[in-house]
């Protein structure tokens, strides 16, 4: 409980240093994203005096006192230019089942194809499986992740036959996102399982196991993949945070009206506020996958000591 709570404090410090480096990065950004698409039909005057009722010509430290307190009221401002004067609470919310819902599909099928892809990997090392998925995990890592989004809208639409971009009314349409944010993260998964597999072949205690009679099939299940299990637990943090970065080209490529295809949208119409709003959320999900990352290596492997000074493991 005491490195619980140790690591809830610490996540809130780093959202807030997040969120604080964001605000005063958006400052230096040009004051029009604060007025909308009125800037132009303003004068000097009027421009002066619209951005002093809306507190952006106040010092930075009185800025960032009130944008606390909005904060912590769960008060995100009003959007400027992509839907002026819209609360953006508004806009994000209805927008979140989409992206939860595409990047939980994403991350378990990374999960659940890649730990299978190694584990196949890591029975038979140099056998043909091992060489497809070493093949396999070198162009993912390799190809940088816009080029095979668009390899797979271009291809995979034509051999589905089904439409490029989404639709509600058509779950087939889901198929290609999912597939682009996934394909990734299983490359990642089964390096990772592969490579903890093998190391614990090689361990004193699976050879005792064989010596006592132990068949293959419980030495993988029972022994090397709970152990093996352990540090893949700590490629999670980074999964969520691959499928936090892959929906922003994701969503904007397949047109998914979720967070990431509207963080794009609000980047290039300048609309300060909804941007600082959105990097606050998709911060606080990164750290929070962090943090559950941490707890969940803890409770699979007993042995870390958690409860100790900076967590030793």
């Amino acid at each position: 409980m005491r490195y619980t709570l140790r690591r809830l404090l610490q996540s809130a410090v780093t959202v807030l240093v997040v969120v604080t480096t964001v605000f005063c990065m958006m400052r230096l950004m040009p004051l029009e994203g604060y007025i909308g698409e009125s800037w132009d039909k303003l004068d000097a005057t009027q421009r002066e005096n619209r951005l002093r009722s809306l507190g952006v010509l106040d010092p930075l430290h009185i800025q960032l006192g009130r944008f606390y307190s909005q904060i912590f009221r769960g008060d995100l401002g009003v959007s400027t230019r992509y839907r002026m004067n819209i609360p953006i609470t508004e806009i994000i919310a209805p927008r979140i089942p989409y992206s939860m819902q595409f990047g939980l599909a994403a991350l378990f099928f990374s999960i659940t194809i890649g730990c299978t892809l190694g584990l196949l990997m890591a029975r038979r090392p140099d056998g043909l499986m091992d060489r497809f998925g070493t093949v396999y995990i070198t162009l993912m890592q390799s190809v940088p992740l816009l080029v095979y989004v668009l390899i797979i809208q271009l291809y995979g639409s034509q051999w589905l036959r089904i439409p490029i971009l989404y639709r509600e009314d058509r779950p087939e349409t889901w198929i290609l996102p999912i597939v682009v944010g996934s394909i990734g993260g299983i490359a990642g998964y089964a390096v990772w399982m592969r490579r903890y597999m093998v190391d614990e072949l090689n361990k004193d205690y699976i050879k005792l196991a064989r010596a006592k009679g132990l068949s293959s099939y419980a030495i993988m299940i029972k022994h090397v993949l709970r152990n093996a299990f352990v540090p893949i637990a700590a490629y999670l943090p980074a999964s969520i945070l691959f499928t936090i970065g892959g929906s922003l080209i994701i969503e904007a490529s397949f047109s998914i009206p979720g967070m990431g295809g509207l963080l794009v949208a609000v980047i290039q119409r300048q609309d300060n506020p909804t941007v600082q709003a959105l990097i606050l959320v998709f911060s606080t999900i990164g750290v929070i996958g962090l943090f559950l990352g941490d707890l969940l290596m803890g409770y699979l492997d007993p042995r870390i000591k958690l409860a100790r000074s900076g967590g030793s493991r």
